[in-house]
């Protein structure tokens, strides 16, 4: 990794929304920001979180539902930022099949329109002044298919092909984008949205051989890096960097690991299932 002053360099004095920040990688983000020098505003669903994050380090916290355009065009509208982070997400995991539709709608709102809902508003902002950021986190699920996380693996792909789209037309206008797509960080997400049997931790960590969960911090890291030499992606760690591409060359391959991988993961919930019992 590069040295700090690399990064207060080209954060320092800067503006920045971070969406999602009262945990997880937002909150990450909004701490390495703060350290590079930015002025941050830390906008979560939930402000008590917000506040716990941004009010020791500096920050200011506010109360931001994503799904809600007019409440998201008036906070950049607010700050006009130099860099917009459409970072907040959630998840669902498990068969397709015990998805509600509400559940459908609730993850297209907040992965996908919540995201649209951030570029529509910086974007024409950034273009008009020649110059910014926007940074979108989607996933390793937005570059290969998984199931079991079906709902997931969709918006994360519309993610990535909205930020990649983006930055070829963004390009002559003077704002860049960055699609950031990490394996499994480690973060409050992993035991959220689980349906029936399934058990987050046991699938993104367990199920796919990682031993030990992207640390946040350092990912936040890593993404201000990408972002300061103005990268189209970030693929992180190795490993997910080899997955990628893996599948990139032989999708075949993958896809029959891929089948491999979920009759594994119901055999681990069958287990899980049955010492539960036991108990």
């Amino acid at each position: 990794m590069r040295a700090e002053p690399f990064l207060g360099e080209h954060f320092s004095g800067r503006s920045a929304i971070v969406t999602g920040g009262g945990s997880g990688i937002g909150a990450a983000l909004t701490r390495a920001l703060v350290a590079a020098g930015a002025r941050v505003v830390c906008a979560d669903l939930d402000e008590a979180a917000a506040q716990r994050v941004a009010e020791p380090i500096g920050a200011r916290a506010v109360a931001l539902d994503v799904t809600d355009a007019a409440a998201v065009r008036s906070l950049v509208d607010e700050v006009d930022p130099d860099l917009m982070f459409n970072n907040a997400g959630i998840t669902f995991g498990g068969e397709t099949e015990d998805l509600t539709l509400e559940q459908w709608d609730a993850i297209i709102d907040v992965n996908i329109r919540g995201v649209v809902h951030g570029v529509a508003a910086a974007y024409p902002r950034m273009v008009a002044r020649g110059s910014g950021q926007i940074v979108n986190t989607a996933s390793m699920g937005g570059l290969m298919a998984a199931g079991l996380i079906t709902s997931y693996v969709m918006t994360k792909h519309a993610v990535v092909g909205l930020s990649l789209a983006l930055r070829s037309e963004a390009a002559a206008k003077g704002v860049g984008v960055t699609v950031v797509c990490p394996s499994a960080v480690d973060t409050p997400i992993l035991d959220k949205g689980h349906l029936g049997r399934f058990h987050g931790r046991d699938y993104y960590l367990k199920g796919q051989g990682v031993r030990h969960p992207l640390d946040p911090d350092v990912f936040a890291t890593q993404v201000l890096e990408a972002v300061a030499e103005d990268r189209a992606m970030l693929v992180t760690p190795r490993t997910a960097r080899v997955a990628w591409r893996l599948g990139r060359w032989f999708p075949g391959f993958v896809q029959r690991s891929s089948i491999r991988f979920i009759e594994k993961q119901r055999r681990l919930q069958d287990r899980r299932a049955s010492a539960s019992a036991a108990r």
